[in-house]
């Protein structure tokens, strides 16, 4: 009888998944994009008559060739396969499994697509479009100032406390991808801003609730990232910017200005909170990139 597709994960796969939050420390969006991964599997052996426990390396490279045959991209199909690494290695710890499949399996090519990004020009723009003379407007620029100026994920800036900001000193505690705390200075402007929201804004926003959210929407509760990417594009209209936005764009265009006024690398790298320094790299490639685009534009021989 044929394996019903899998509706939801199966116990081995909710273990894993388990096993990562406590020994790594995964934000939930990271545990819920591994387990989508898992799901995925699971359905597509089941489709196949076989189980993730008896699975060997020709179900996988059927699979990963499955993916991109689906025109899933490359970058898609590689993180598909490391999530099953992981896994295979897990189930070869807890003695599940006597062989890991996923070894010598090539991961697809992906090359390394450039961070999209903004101009100077444009994140003024972005960062002058809340209206400041409300409450909301006035939030809305100290959290574009502090997500351009410290570089911020926007989990990092929507989840941050009040007891994680120190204004004499003028730095931020955030807390990162697996837990992982960095102070991260906030700079003058940004400064200035985040001080003139918490002299009145903020409270007006909470409406006499008690929150220690930094930034509270209406009735205390911290704002989602979902509500904040759907501000980002709100103000994003009302600059005039037309290149497609995100909160992270605006990290990506903190640490390409950085390397393209010339910061250190390593310091750029321990601002963002990168645990590895190639991931921090590619900004050196969107700074060469820029050179060229300049010198073709404005050399008379470009």
């Amino acid at each position: 009888m044929p394996i019903a597709p899998a509706a939801r994960p199966s116990p081995v796969v909710e273990a894993f998944i388990d096993a990562l939050w406590v020994e790594r420390g995964l934000s939930d969006n990271t545990l819920a994009a591994y387990r989508r991964d898992l799901v995925a599997w699971e359905q597509w052996l089941a489709r196949h008559d076989r189980e993730p426990l008896t699975a060997q390396r020709r179900d996988l490279e059927a699979y990963l060739a499955a993916l991109l045959t689906a025109r899933k991209s490359p970058r898609s199909a590689a993180r598909a396969l490391s999530c099953l690494r992981g896994f295979y290695r897990f189930l070869l710890r807890e003695g599940r499994r006597g062989d890991d499949p996923t070894l010598d399996i090539q991961s697809p090519s992906t090359g390394r697509p450039l961070p999209k990004t903004l101009s100077e020009a444009d994140v003024e723009a972005l960062l002058r479009a809340p209206d400041i003379s409300t409450a909301l407007g006035l939030r809305d620029r100290c959290m574009l100032e502090l997500l351009y100026a410290c570089g911020l994920r926007v989990t990092e800036l929507t989840g941050l406390n009040l007891s994680e900001v120190s204004l004499r000193q003028g730095v931020l505690r955030v807390v990162g991808k697996g837990g992982k705390e960095r102070l991260v200075p906030i700079g003058e402007e940004a400064l200035l801003w985040l001080q003139r929201y918490l002299q009145g804004p903020r409270d007006e926003l909470l409406r006499g609730c008690v929150s220690e959210a930094l930034f509270p929407g209406y009735g205390g509760r911290a704002m989602t990232r979902q509500t904040f990417w759907h501000r980002i594009r709100h103000h994003a209209r009302a600059a005039g910017v037309t290149r497609p936005l995100s909160p992270h764009v605006l990290r990506h265009a903190f640490a390409t200005h950085l390397v393209n006024h010339g910061a250190d690398l390593r310091v750029v790298q321990l601002l963002l909170g990168h645990s590895d320094l190639s991931t921090t790299q590619i900004y050196t490639h969107v700074a060469r990139a820029r050179l060229r685009d300049l010198h073709e534009k404005h050399h008379p021989r470009g």
